[in-house]
């Protein structure tokens, strides 16, 4: 809203500007409260300002207010600021940054060549270290590669249930070190194992704790070596003979029930880094059973109540606090299994597939393979699950500051992307493969203690990380150059930085003049009446130490302004539901109209062009133009441009008996021809072609032809040129001949005859088509006729025979 007796604008943010802006100015609307997010923050402070959003700056242009602002009315978002005449070097809007500290390229490796490389040396996520610098609501985007390398070092820890129930796959077994180590070989050059054995927790009712059963818990001739929780047999080692030998050694052991303590041993392997030998590789761990798990919680059974305290309690390679700390629960191993980066692989048998599938999509990056009944084919279990767990890569973070997110695309193979928890993973990736991520960092507002923080990113199941600090943006530049204490605010009250001052603890006030204990006293409010009225502030702001501070509407386009805040930009006239009809600017209740605009409302215009009709004349010389419409003086007339008149005859009709009775001296205008139809000049021509054509003219033409009571007619123009009205007319009337008598009745009287001659072939023909018709339905008949030969039964013959009777025929 352009205000110039304070010099700024205020950009419209509540409509479109096909709504809300009429040529330069903007003119907000009144019936939304959308309105700046920067206004509505009411910051005090640049810092504060800042935190609002992105879009956000502070004017630090010490004479930017005018009367009546508050000092938040310097938080607005950029193109505001511009509008209201902030000087670009003024205005404060601290951006984010990136800055890759450290990005050392992944490595291109293959196993077969000669040189080998330790693992601390193999890199295969890029970059390893960044700084960002994080404003709120500003997110900062950074891309991240991984390479799968070749020839990547792996360790592989084989923990093993040796309950009575596996046996049999002890004894295969005992062979695994050196065909794994065979098989391994295909994958990796540096490739080490270690074995691990599991039973119970030493205490009922897990296992029996007579003396005779804690030496052998086996039944029969049985010969199995006592109960224990957890052992680590081999510590990870090259050397596939020596895990041959010891596993060898090895001897089944027993408990009571089905469900095994593997979960203790699985937390020993994670925690115990150095007894175990872990290097920071691929870092496999395979759990072979035959049966479930106990988790926390079924260590009451036992009488054991603590929680795993998820911390290493190897002494002699033996878990020795297996009586005295519950089983971890499932979280927990979870937790610390990602913690160490090792990958499970849960090597299992048929009938307890469901139950460990059930917890491999509860711990990331695990894999379940079936093993056989005498786990003959442990080695091929392996390698598979090996391969799928490698061919996936899934970020994961750290725990992230409190108001900071963060976002995840994937770009995969063969340009496959994914968004949101798809965003953290690849599959289907194949050594020497690289896919990236686009990582996004935003925060929502700055730290309590603004400290920086540092966060990690990295592939679950990879040793390898991506460390990020986080600096935020929690104050400008320009508070780095305050003066504590400063003159401008009040005899040094206050410490005036970026502009303006921020008031020592107990005073107030946009100079800091006013302590909290005068701000309402009749001696300032006195200043802030208006005429010495009753009203403070005119009811539309606070009086802050003597001095008015308007009050912001919740469209924070709508202002009110002014020494009394008696002023306002939303309270002037409306047209057409438009504020001063959307032809001028609102100022203190008054509207100050665009050129060409007049009346309270800016809704009469004082253009013409809207008048003009189609003759070029304004409202077609039967009106006066007003405020941009015509207003018809002659009552016959109506229409935008007063052209159009319902009850009146056309141009040629109106005409036609002046053009007659002066051209040629007849019609019904004869005797008052003089005096009624001396208003034009006529103009005689010898013939139609010598008429104007309305090609040739600058000005309106109509070309008539009218008839005259003895049926002649003649032909004319009527056209207006300068105010004159010309009348352009043949000369020569065109009259129809009179008719020819004669021709006429020859030709009655030969129609008549050759129409009785046509009726009376016409009847001849139909006699003759139907005696024709009849002759031939008599031929017809007497073909058809058939005649009676038999005898006349009234008919006898002439002669009688009559026989002797005494002949006798001698």
């Amino acid at each position: 809203m352009l205000l110039p007796q304070y010099g700024y604008l205020i950009k419209c943010l509540c409509a479109p500007l096909s709504i809300c802006s009429h040529n330069k100015y903007y003119l907000c609307c009144q019936n939304q409260s959308e309105g700046s997010i920067c206004i509505k923050a009411n910051a005090q402070s640049c810092g504060e300002c800042i935190q609002v959003s992105e879009t956000c700056g502070w004017c630090a242009d010490e004479n930017f207010l005018s009367v009546g602002e508050s000092k938040s009315a310097r938080c607005d978002d950029l193109e505001s600021l511009k509008k209201r005449k902030c000087p670009d070097n003024k205005i404060e809007n601290p951006r984010g940054s990136i800055k890759v500290a450290q990005n050392k390229p992944v490595t291109n490796r293959k196993k077969d060549v000669a040189e080998k490389l330790k693992p601390e040396q193999i890199t295969q996520i890029q970059p390893q270290k960044l700084t960002l610098t994080l404003r709120s609501g500003e997110p900062q985007t950074f891309d991240l590669k991984f390479k799968r390398a070749e020839d990547y070092p792996i360790d592989l820890y084989y923990l093993m249930d040796l309950s009575f129930s596996m046996e049999d796959d002890l004894e295969k077994v005992k062979n695994l070190g050196t065909d794994l180590m065979r098989e391994m070989k295909e994958i990796t050059s540096d490739f080490r194992i270690g074995f691990g054995s599991f039973v119970e927790k030493t205490v009922m009712p897990y296992i029996s704790t007579t003396p005779a059963r804690l030496l052998n818990p086996c039944t029969g001739n049985q010969n199995c070596t006592s109960p224990f929780s957890y052992k680590n047999v081999l510590k990870l080692t090259d050397n596939g003979d020596e895990f041959n030998r010891l596993v060898s050694q090895q001897q089944i052991s027993g408990n009571l029930d089905s469900p095994e303590g593997g979960f203790d041993a699985i937390m020993q392997v994670a925690v115990c880094e150095e007894q175990i030998g872990w290097r920071n590789v691929t870092r496999l761990l395979v759990f072979s059973t035959d049966a479930g798990f106990h988790f926390a919680g079924d260590g009451k059974l036992g009488g054991i109540v603590l929680p795993n305290d998820g911390k290493c309690h190897l002494e002699n390679n033996v878990y020795t606090m297996s009586h005295y700390y519950d089983y971890p629960s499932i979280a927990h191993l979870v937790q610390k299994l990602s913690e160490h980066n090792i990958q499970t692989i849960f090597a299992v048998t048929e009938e307890f597939q469901p139950v460990y599938k059930e917890l491999k999509n509860l711990i990331p990056k695990s894999a379940v393979g079936t093993l056989s009944s005498n786990s003959s084919n442990v080695i091929q279990l392996i390698i598979d699950a090996y391969n799928s767990l490698s061919s996936e890569v899934i970020l994961e973070n750290g725990r992230l500051p409190e108001g900071v997110s963060i976002t995840y695309k994937s770009i995969c193979k063969n340009g496959v992307e994914g968004t949101g928890e798809n965003g953290r993973k690849c599959s289907n990736i194949s050594i020497g493969d690289e896919v990236f991520f686009k990582i996004s960092i935003e925060s929502e507002k700055c730290p309590l203690h603004g400290k920086s923080e540092t966060i990690k990113i990295k592939p679950l199941g990879f040793t390898e990380e991506v460390e990020i600090v986080l600096n935020f943006i929690c104050d400008c530049q320009c508070a780095a150059q305050g003066q504590p204490n400063s003159e401008k605010c009040h005899e040094g009250n206050g410490t005036f930085e970026c502009g303006s001052c921020k008031c020592n603890e107990g005073r107030i006030g946009r100079l800091c003049e006013c302590s909290k204990d005068e701000v309402r006293t009749e001696d300032l409010d006195a200043n802030c009446r208006k005429d010495n009225g009753t009203d403070i502030c005119s009811n539309n702001g606070d009086c802050v130490c003597g001095t008015c501070e308007c009050k912001k509407r919740e469209n924070p386009a709508e202002i009110y302004s002014g020494k009394y805040c008696e002023c306002d930009n939303f309270n002037c006239d409306r047209s057409h539901n438009k504020l001063c009809g959307g032809h001028g600017r609102c100022e203190c209740r008054k509207c100050i109209c665009d050129a060409n605009y007049t009346g309270s409302a800016c809704d009469c215009s004082l253009d013409t062009s809207t008048c003009l009709a189609k003759n070029g004349q304004i409202c077609n010389g039967r009106g006066t133009c007003e405020c941009g419409s015509c207003k018809c003086t002659n009552p016959k007339f109506q229409g935008p441009t007063c052209e159009i008149c319902p009850t009146c005859p056309g141009v040629c009709a109106e005409h036609k008996d002046c053009v007659q009775c002066r051209a040629f001296e007849a019609g019904e205008k004869k005797d008052t021809c003089e005096r009624d139809c001396s208003y034009f000049q006529l103009i005689k021509v010898k013939d139609r072609d010598k008429l104007p054509q309305p090609t040739d003219q600058s000005f309106p033409l109509t070309h008539c032809k009218e008839r005259d009571a003895n049926d002649c007619w003649f032909y004319y123009t009527y056209a207006i040129r300068n105010d004159t009205k010309e009348v352009f007319v043949v000369e020569n009337l065109e009259c129809p001949a009179g008719p020819d008598i004669i021709p006429i009745v020859a030709g009655v009287v030969a129609g008549i005859v050759l129409i009785g001659l046509a009726l009376l072939l016409i009847w001849k023909l139909l006699m003759i088509i139907h005696d024709r018709r009849e002759f031939a339905k008599f031929e017809k008949e007497k073909m058809n006729a058939k005649w009676d030969t038999g005898e006349n039964p009234i008919y006898k013959s002439a002669v009688t025979t009559v026989v002797n009777p005494k002949y006798e025929g001698k």
